[in-house]
């Protein structure tokens, strides 16, 4: 059985999902690759050697030069903020290791650009943290539409809805600064994923972003609160897509809908064990949405548990992730969602900041 160095960069959060990822994988999906955490990085000394105690990590430090130089990691986790990780990624690859990176991406197209290129000049393993779209149900969801269940795709409607700062009263916080922390770097990838990933590549849009509470307890905001726009598939299908962190009552609104010429799907991450199918055979009167509970027959499922209609939760998808490194480094071959989706994600970021300043449509390819 094979061993594998883990570094993580950024051990708030996101670092204590991945640590606790790769701390149970390997049992869980009985990997033929074993990870072990090795090194953490915080910003903080006293973070670090928290973060280190509390995960189970060998070492600890606060310069995350220390993680892609330790000959024992072997590959790395980057979940630190957005502005970093070009500069860290393109050092793990010239220290030859594999990264996995959390979305978005890069900081800008041009930077998500020159990561993807570093990744594929260097022939290691790069990964890109999509999470949700690796639901048991939206695996099975994906699988469907390749099968032909639901016929030709016509219309997509996705939604990624929070409420996290509904309440115009929360004060400013890191939240409120920075494109990369409102709605459009931080739920907004997530659905445009999944769009892509359903559906397949957007070829135009036409976005609205705005500012709902312009001024909070402590300053002003400096992101958008919510947007939404239309789109055009390559494939030929409409689509509407809508963020927002101030949906008041929606919790985790990651929701989407596609119809098909044969039937449709429906999927709410609220009841992330269900799936809802429709379709177009059978007699007139039993026509209707099938609601399916994810069971041990649908993908990564029976990891976690043989029962179905059990479920799985949030944790399980950050394990999932792991999983698929862990077999594209052992396999050594690629597995989605790779540099490449993280990139194309950002394209389409960034073509609706600048399609709802200009109040036009856009053409993907122009970005």
């Amino acid at each position: 059985m094979s061993k594998l160095g883990i570094g993580i960069i950024g051990g708030g959060y996101m670092g204590k999902a991945h640590a606790a990822a790769y701390g149970s994988v390997g049992t869980l999906f009985e990997t033929a690759l074993r990870p072990e955490l090795e090194m953490v990085c915080a910003t903080t000394n006293l973070s670090a050697e928290k973060y280190q105690k509390n995960y189970g990590f060998k070492s600890s430090t606060i310069n995350w030069k220390d993680v892609v130089n330790n000959p024992e990691v072997g590959a790395v986790v980057i979940a630190s903020p957005q502005s970093t990780h070009c500069e860290i990624a393109l050092a793990a690859f010239k220290n030859g290791k594999h990264v996995f990176c959390e979305k978005p991406l890069g900081a800008s197209v041009e930077e998500s650009r020159t990561m993807l290129t570093a990744a594929d000049a260097s022939g290691l393993i790069h990964m890109t943290g999509f999470n949700y779209i690796r639901t048991p149900a939206s695996q099975y969801a994906r699988q469907l539409i390749s099968e032909g269940r639901i016929g030709e795709i016509t219309w997509f409607r996705g939604e990624h809805t929070e409420d996290f700062l509904a309440d115009p009263l929360i004060p400013t916080n890191w939240r409120t600064e920075g494109v990369s922390n409102g709605t459009m770097g931080d739920l907004a990838p997530h659905m445009i994923n999944a769009a892509r990933a359903l559906v397949g590549p957007i070829s135009t849009l036409s976005a609205s972003i705005e500012t709902v509470h312009k001024n909070r307890p402590g300053g002003t905001v400096t992101n958008d609160d919510q947007a939404q726009m239309m789109c055009k598939f390559e494939n030929g299908a409409q689509g509407h897509l809508f963020f927002s962190r101030v949906a008041t009552g929606r919790k985790m609104g990651y929701a989407y809908e596609i119809h098909g010429t044969k039937g449709s799907i429906r999927f709410d991450q609220e009841d992330q064990n269900a799936l809802h199918l429709y379709t177009m055979d059978g007699p007139e009167e039993e026509k209707g949405f099938k609601k399916i509970l994810t069971g041990p027959a649908h993908p990564d499922y029976k990891a976690f548990c043989q029962g179905p209609g059990h479920g799985t939760g949030y944790q399980d998808q950050i394990i999932i992730e792991a999983n698929d490194f862990l077999r594209a480094i052992y396999e050594e071959r690629n597995i989605w969602p790779t540099f490449s989706e993280g990139m194309e994600v950002n394209r389409v970021v960034s073509a609706a900041l600048d399609s709802s300043e200009k109040s036009i449509w856009v053409k993907i390819s122009d970005y």
